[in-house]
């Protein structure tokens, strides 16, 4: 018998696409030889359709797409998931189809309402089992979080199941694939039983899916592992229900899968959203440095447009180091200068800050300005404007509203400061585009005189630490100041991660690679007095 993983990129609503796809993917595995395909979760939809599945018409058309897909399946099984609504109730299914038919529908058991998952506000969670005859092998169906718990993987070996198919769309984040390894040995030490992973993979607004489909024996020894962040149609033989070992991907180094991730999640966001390309603010910086780096390495340079804005308190250093990373890459590149913008907004405020002493307000201004520029080019143009801030920029506040925050994708938002200079490094080991200075050099915003971050920033290192216990762990004061940070600098960062929660309301949607991002998953009040129980 030969199983194929499907391992595609589905698209949010693209019910239509989404078929051709499958169709495509059972053409092709019919003639390498296989009998059955299985597709990731809610394959037919795209995954997470969120509150779409509130909406009667959007489940009407799964119903139709569903359907058309079985209609179109001459000798080969596959199994599709989708959304289900039986008696008013809306279930995360999967469904049998075979030459026409639908013959066997399973419900999930296991509705996750954790980080990124929402589930019960959608789906009724099923109860029974399914497990059918194929090839002479009685094949269970799981979805997801089922094989994060016992109960439906066992469930399914009581119903008789010789072999278990688990549709799958499990987002990345860092070191997410020897977690779910991990999980599914478990599943088997408690079943006995061989599994078949599938997973999606592709951009879906912050969600990357990394794929990585793998194929466990039932002494849970890896047969088969896809490439993470490809699609790709894996042909699995088994001798009845026992795999038969095949292609084993290469594992990718942390740095490695957060860049491919970024890489993803930047294509899909502009691609499936049908942008002409990126336009981005260069700043001589790491940050805007990688941010270019990884948008030509997604869309390719003819893509991308990057704009250096120097003002007054921008060094030569910043200029010739934008200037030779474009020039590099090969990219469209723009400068604009500000100086005189700035000038005269000064003059038009003049009355207003009288003789106060230049602060914040006038550093902010030349962001602003910026970002001003930056849309208006995406608004005559029609690509769309990549910021280029940083996750521990993010988190404390060390960012403008309206000016380096303006934009529709923020690329680096869940990543670190620390870790975007160790992506530099590691996309300079492929080949070098980022100019060695650009690294090396202490960062700066260069909104004012001989600025340096850490004027008003402790050292990104502490820093990134502090976010990481506090955002990601949920630790509390005390208990970060036990792993060895000062007092004053923990209090000093929870006040400003606490206070800067409304800016990052109004930030564009951006990448998540850790296990706790500022989006879907940390939902934190902007009206709130969080110190009272630090």
């Amino acid at each position: 018998m030969k199983i194929a993983i499907a391992q595609i990129n589905c698209i949010v609503g693209d019910m239509a696409g989404n078929v051709e796809k499958i169709i495509q993917q059972a053409i092709q595995a019919k003639s390498q030889g296989a009998t059955l395909v299985l597709t990731p979760e809610l394959s037919l939809c795209g995954y997470p359709p969120e509150d779409l599945l509130l909406r009667t018409d959007f489940l009407e058309a799964c119903d139709q797409a569903l359907i058309a897909l079985a209609a179109r399946l001459v000798g080969i099984t596959v199994i599709v998931g989708h959304p289900n609504v039986v008696d008013g109730e809306c279930f995360n299914a999967a469904s049998v189809l075979q030459d026409g038919r639908v013959l066997a529908t399973y419900h999930k058991h296991v509705l996750p309402n954790y980080a990124v998952f929402d589930e019960k506000r959608y789906f009724t969670a099923g109860r029974d089992a399914l497990v059918f005859p194929h090839q002479g092998i009685n094949v269970g169906v799981l979805i997801c979080a089922d094989v994060w718990e016992a109960g439906p993987a066992v469930a399914s070996k009581k119903a008789g199941a010789e072999l278990l198919l688990v549709l799958n769309a499990s987002p990345f984040h860092m070191e997410k694939q020897f977690t779910r390894k991990e999980t599914l040995r478990l599943r088997v030490a408690d079943t006995r039983l061989p599994i078949v992973y599938a997973n999606m993979v592709g951009g879906q607004d912050e969600l990357v899916f990394d794929g990585a489909s793998f194929v466990l024996n039932a002494n849970g020894e890896l047969t088969h592992e896809l490439p993470a962040f490809e699609s790709r149609l894996e042909i699995v033989e088994f001798e009845h229900a026992k795999p038969v070992t095949g292609p084993v991907a290469k594992p990718l180094t942390i740095e490695a899968s957060i860049y491919a991730a970024l890489k993803l999640g930047l294509t899909d966001y502009v691609n499936k959203n049908g942008f002409p390309g990126v336009v981005l603010g260069m700043s001589g910086g790491v940050d805007s440095a990688l941010t270019l780096a990884i948008a030509v390495d997604a869309l390719g340079a003819n893509k991308v447009h990057a704009v250096m804005m120097p003002s007054e308190f921008t060094a030569d250093m910043s200029i010739d180091d934008a200037r030779e990373m474009a020039n590099t890459l090969g990219v469209k590149y723009s400068e604009i200068a500000i100086k005189d913008l700035f000038d005269h907004y000064l003059k038009a405020l003049a009355s207003q800050f009288d003789d106060l002493p230049f602060d914040a307000a006038e550093e902010n201004l030349q962001a602003r300005i910026r970002g001003m520029l930056l849309m208006a080019l995406s608004n005559k143009f029609g690509s769309i404007v990549v910021t280029t801030g940083n996750k521990s920029e993010m988190a404390v506040g060390y960012c403008t509203l309206y000016g380096d925050m303006a934009g529709g994708f923020a690329l680096l938002m869940d990543v670190p400061k620390t870790m975007v200079y160790q992506l530099c490094n590691y996309r300079n080991s492929l080949s070098r585009v980022i100019p060695q200075r650009i690294i090396t050099r202490p960062p700066s915003a260069e909104l004012r005189a001989n600025q340096l971050d850490q004027d008003s920033l402790p050292p990104y290192d502490i820093l990134d630490g502090i976010i990481e216990a506090y955002v990601e762990d949920d630790l509390g004061r005390e208990d970060i100041i036990a792993q060895g940070y000062s007092a004053t600098d923990v209090s000093r960062v929870l006040a400003m991660i606490d206070r800067n929660e409304y800016k990052r309301r109004q930030a564009p949607v951006g990448v998540r690679i850790t296990h706790r991002g500022f989006g879907k998953d940390r939902r934190y009040p902007v009206t709130a007095k969080l110190s009272n129980f630090w």
